[in-house]
């Protein structure tokens, strides 16, 4: 077995680095979503409870919720139970969120109580997004029907119309719909 890498052991006390920081890139695309929140008016855009009550146990405050779903929109994660779970394991969450790991019921309560603020942050979200630059010219459609002349199909030397651009936003919109339909039916994993 000497020739082979070996694992550490798993009882011996190690010392990881203090800061979470020091996992996350700096080009990593979790600092865009955090800053991009970071300076939002979550009540102007519709969000409850963006200031708390007096009484009763303290809430996670919206943004900390807002910044878990958009992850998990960018992520493919739908599920709420997976998002609490991969808020308490995954690393690129605890440092989004601050080490906060809210669970599944809070979770799509959040998703339930404020669509109409998650459409209007979703939509800034992918303007500012398209005004960096961030998005690859590259755009992939995905159909269900296998047509040859069905409108969803798309080769790249036609170029873009301003028809195309108007139906990959209204797909966008749609997308994000379905991410809180199916985010408010899939609680279990």
């Amino acid at each position: 077995m000497t020739r082979y890498l070996q694992g550490g052991d798993r009882s011996q006390v190690t010392l990881l680095p203090e800061c979470l920081d020091d996992y996350i890139d700096e080009d990593n695309p979790v600092r865009v979503v955090d800053v991009f929140l970071d300076e939002l008016d979550l009540t102007g855009l519709g969000f409850e409870r963006v200031t708390p009550a007096i009484t009763g146990r303290p809430g996670y405050h919206p943004a900390v919720l807002l910044k878990l779903y958009i992850y998990g929109y960018l992520n493919r994660i739908q599920s709420s139970r997976r998002l609490e779970r991969e808020a308490q394991r995954n690393v690129e969450l605890m440092w989004l969120t601050g080490r906060l790991a809210p669970d599944f019921k809070t979770i799509a309560d959040f998703r339930h109580d404020n669509g109409v603020g998650i459409r209007n942050v979703c939509r800034r979200f992918v303007a500012m997004c398209r005004q960096l630059k961030l998005f690859s010219q590259v755009i992939v459609a995905c159909c269900r029907r296998p047509h040859i002349d069905h409108p969803c199909q798309f080769r790249h030397e036609q170029g873009f119309s301003s028809g195309h651009t108007g139906h990959f936003e209204s797909a966008q919109s749609a997308s994000v719909g379905q991410y809180e339909v199916g985010g408010n039916t899939s609680g279990r994993m």
